[in-house]
């Protein structure tokens, strides 16, 4: 049997019933062979991110982040959680478009790859408020490979979220 490897996922989404779509994915995590022990942080409400920076006139996002135990390898796991999103409506039409469920690896145990389709850790975690505070909240003690302490680089990016009522 392979060995367990910890992971940190991102969760999110900006379209449909936000809340209702990232528990549902929470629930296909949870069921999919080789994913164990789900765990989500709280969940924040940013503004939308775009490849030209944050877009105030596309919906807020709802966002979390999700620890997992998985026996999967990262390309298998990745293949997962594109099943997951598709599931749940995400079409694939512009990068950084709006979607109703968006799911990143940010972190694979220890490895550090950097492929076509995956780079792990994920290349723009270390800045996101939205994948940092919410980590934080659910691993004070978190380090994101490469960067540091995951609670050090949310505390002056806190103002850019808030807690989903």
């Amino acid at each position: 049997m392979a060995e367990s490897v910890r992971a940190i996922l991102a969760i999110g989404g900006n379209l449909g019933k936000r809340r209702k779509t990232i528990r549902s994915a929470l629930k296909s995590l949870a069921v999919t062979p080789g994913i164990k022990g789900v765990m989500c942080s709280p969940l924040v409400e940013s503004a939308a991110m775009t490849e030209a920076g944050l877009d105030e006139t596309k919906p807020n996002y709802y966002n979390g982040v999700v620890r997992i135990d998985t026996t999967l390898k990262p390309k298998e796991l990745l293949a997962e959680i594109r099943r997951i999103e598709t599931e749940h409506g995400r079409i694939r039409v512009e990068r950084w478009g709006s979607r109703t469920l968006d799911i990143d690896i940010i972190t694979y145990g220890d490895v550090l790859k950097a492929t076509k389709e995956l780079t792990i850790p994920h290349p723009r975690a270390f800045e996101r408020a939205f994948v940092l505070v919410p980590w934080a909240m659910l691993e004070p003690d978190a380090i994101l490979p490469g960067y540091g302490s995951v609670a050090a680089l949310a505390e002056p990016l806190k103002n850019q979220v808030w807690p989903v009522k």
